[in-house]
């Protein structure tokens, strides 16, 4: 199975997970009367969106490379990844009206039950975004990561809507707003999450070259093969989940053409073979010389 497949059953995984407790949370939000749960049920329904633009997402980036597209088709995975973003930003700001409207609202304390049915979404929650993380750390996924931080930012929705119902039930009359004000307060924190998503995405569509471990690991492994006098130049950025890689590779000035296009060849072969998730290496060939 490919790396592009196995991110797309993963993200199979998120959809299924994200309809199921949306589904359980306005439930129980609705016959709870818990606005913290409703405001938590709003940010999994824009996370069953985001979710599918994800999966949408891969399975483009799937289509090998053609000739308006000679480096295939992996972009699209940053752009997903500014899309689920503004899902997140929007979910937020109606999580954040709902709640101030609430505030201002008198209504009556959520019930007690809530607080477990809560207990069980916020340890779900976090398993999802640890299993989804992994993966799309394994498979070197942008988009994959983002859908695994709205799992982490729907868990820390539901810490403040527990928190809050909590100190609702503990204190009583006059605090039944304390889960609005929870509400709101997470809105905040999935606002402030959202740069944590943004900023990888905004660094791969950018060609930042910020792989500084695995630059390592090219020019180690480059002087493995023979004919290689060092590594000049080495450039790398991401497209997809694969890895481009620009070398300017230093031989003997005495060789033939005809030599030094075999050794950029063996490089190539050698870097793809033993590092991880190397789409392709652009080899460009100069003369050693003694300074």
């Amino acid at each position: 199975m490919s790396n592009s497949d196995k991110a797309i059953r993963t993200t199979y995984f998120s959809i299924l997970t994200n309809f199921l407790l949306a589904l359980v949370k306005w439930l129980a939000g609705y016959f709870g009367h818990s606005h913290a749960l409703i405001a938590d049920a709003i940010e999994s329904t824009a996370d069953i969106f985001s979710s599918f633009l994800v999966l949408l997402g891969l399975k483009y980036s799937k289509r090998p490379a053609d000739q308006t597209h000679p480096y295939g088709h992996g972009r699209i995975e940053p752009l997903i990844t500014f899309i689920v973003v503004i899902f997140l930003i929007v979910s937020a700001f109606i999580i954040a009206k709902e709640s101030i409207h609430n505030i201002q609202t008198p209504h009556e304390a959520p019930k007690s039950w809530t607080l477990y049915v809560l207990g069980a979404i916020i340890i779900w929650k976090e398993i999802s975004f640890r299993v989804i993380m992994r993966r799309s750390k394994k498979l070197n996924s942008t988009s994959l990561k983002a859908d695994a931080w709205h799992h982490r930012s729907d868990a820390i929705t539901s810490v403040a809507a527990f928190i809050g119902i909590s100190v609702a039930l503990i204190f009583g009359e006059g605090y039944e707003s304390a889960d609005d004000w929870a509400a709101l307060l997470a809105s905040g924190l999935i606002i402030y999450n959202c740069y944590g998503i943004f900023r990888p995405a905004l660094a791969e569509i950018m060609d930042e070259n910020r792989y500084e471990e695995l630059e390592e690991e090219v020019r180690q492994h480059s002087l493995h093969v023979a004919g290689v006098e060092l590594i000049e130049k080495c450039y790398i950025r991401k497209i997809g989940m694969l890895f481009q890689i620009d070398l300017h590779a230093v031989v003997n000035p005495n060789l033939s053409v005809r030599e030094g296009h075999a050794i950029a060849h063996d490089l190539k072969d050698y870097l793809i073979a033993n590092l991880d998730n190397i789409g392709n290496v652009f080899v460009h060939i100069e003369p050693f010389e003694e300074d």
